[in-house]
Formats: structure tokens, sequence, C-alpha cells
């Protein structure tokens, strides 16, 4: 389905019943649609959204600001005939879920931010994960990484690089991660945009105080990616942001722990109505 906003068409498509919780997504819907846990989608109505410029939706991502972010899915909301609905975003999409939220209290119940950052600054971040895995890793995962970096090819595709990088993102570092992302629409001037303009100036703890929806932060354990000491003296200060750290996770606690992450959320939903 589609919905029609300011310069672009937006891709949308549904999947569960119950409260509505829009899944942001940048490579196509198809992937979370796969990965999203069946029992989730049993308790909420899951509208997984391809952002403009992104996926199925159309659009000039350069585009993209918060602010029209925000637009953008208040017309998802609107056209679905809600008063209020959920966003969820995982990684550096949880930044996007944060600043709806930020923007449109009023319509926006929950936040749901899945192995996100604090911050968007790429190179902080890189270091911190890298310092991470060597102090913190099994010498069997640093062992599996090297194995699978000495056989990429020089040219070897971003997509192909992420799959590499198992060792970094799952709790098994030998998974084969490759069904998950099948189907992947990546849009190369997307990420150019996200990564390179939009996503390097934002900092949770700015002006944090307009941070009024409250926000569940999922981490996974095992996540070296963006690792969970990331949030460590950044948590504490941010009095509408629940922690919860899965033990046997790695960057998608909602496809490792599925039974875990579905009641960790819906009982915080719960609680925080």
């Amino acid at each position: 389905m589609f919905v029609s906003v300011k310069g672009a068409e937006l891709f949308y498509s549904v999947q569960g019943d119950g409260p509505a919780c829009l899944v942001l997504s940048s490579i196509g819907t198809r992937p979370y649609e796969r990965q999203m846990p069946a029992q989730l989608s049993d308790r909420l109505k899951l509208v997984h959204v391809d952002l403009r410029g992104s996926g199925r939706s159309t659009g000039d991502p350069a585009d993209l600001t918060f602010d029209a972010l925000a637009e953008d899915l208040e017309s998802v909301r609107s056209a679905l005939g809600l008063e209020r609905i959920a966003v969820l975003g995982h990684s550096i999409l949880g930044a996007l879920a944060v600043e709806y939220g930020r923007r449109c209290p009023g319509s926006v119940s929950h936040v749901i931010a899945v192995g996100t950052p604090p911050s968007g600054d790429m190179a902080l971040l890189s270091a911190r994960s890298a310092s991470f895995f060597e102090e913190d890793a099994s010498e069997e995962r640093k062992r599996i990484l090297r194995d699978n970096l000495s056989r990429l090819p020089k040219d070897a595709p971003p997509g192909h690089a992420m799959l590499a990088q198992t060792p970094l993102r799952f709790f098994d570092p030998r998974i084969d991660a490759a069904p998950l992302f099948a189907e992947a629409d990546v849009k190369p001037q997307f990420f150019a945009h996200l990564l390179g303009r939009l996503a390097p100036a934002w900092d949770i703890r700015v002006d944090s105080g307009s941070l009024r929806v409250p926000i569940f932060l999922a981490l996974g354990r095992y996540d070296y990616a963006m690792p969970h000491v990331l949030w460590e003296g950044v948590a504490p200060t941010l009095p509408t942001l629940t922690p919860h750290l899965f033990e046997r996770s790695g960057h998608q606690p909602f496809f490792e722990e599925p039974e875990r992450f579905t009641a960790a959320v819906t009982a915080w939903m719960d609680l925080k109505r």
C-alpha cells in the first residue's frame, strides 16, 4: 500500500493485529517482515514503512530531515485512521523513531529503539565498538571474523561485507544471515544521506528535556556493532528511557530472542499506557 506525502509516495505493509506500531525500514520492508517475531505480530499490528527515498518508497532522500520524517509518519498514521501509534526503529533508525516521538508526543504512544546508539557520530561509534570487541570478544569469535573478512574480495559490495561481519552482529558468530536479508532493497543515496548528513549531528542527550514519550531501548549483550557500553553514563540521565539487555542477542534481539523480546516489549507497553 502507498500513502501520498509531499514529494513522495511511501510504501507500507501490515502484519498482525492489535495496537499499531510503525516499523521503520531503509532496506525495503521484506527483511523486517521476515525477522519480526510471530509472537509480536500476535500482539501488535506491525506497519512496516519504507522511509522516503528507500525501499519501494519514492522521493529524494536528501529531502529527509527529522521534521520531514515526522510529517511523513504522521501521514501514514492518518491514513491508518489512528489517533495514536507506537514506533520501532532498529539500529540508527532508532534515532529517527526517537525524533518522531520527540516531535509528535500527542500521537506517538511509545518509542522502541533496538540496537540504537546514543549518538550518530559514526567515527566515534566505530572506534568504541572496535575497542569493545577487542576487550570483550572470545578468541573464537575474533578468529571467525578474521576468516570471514579474509575471504572477501577487494571489491565486495557492502551487503557482502555486512554478512561477513556476523560475529559482530549475532550471538551465534557462525550464523548464515543471508536468508534474513533476502529481498533487501538498498538505495546507496539514501544511506549516504542518512549516515553522512542526518545522523552525524544527532545526539539523544541534546535537549533531552523534550523527550516526553516513553522509550524502550533493547540492547544485545553480544552486539559489537552498536555495543551496549555506548550507553554507560547516558541511559540513567534520560528519565523516559527504559533499557533492557538481552543476554543471548547481538544487534537484532527481535530475531535472536523473539519470545523474550516480545514479552519485554509488550509488558513495558502495558506498563507505560
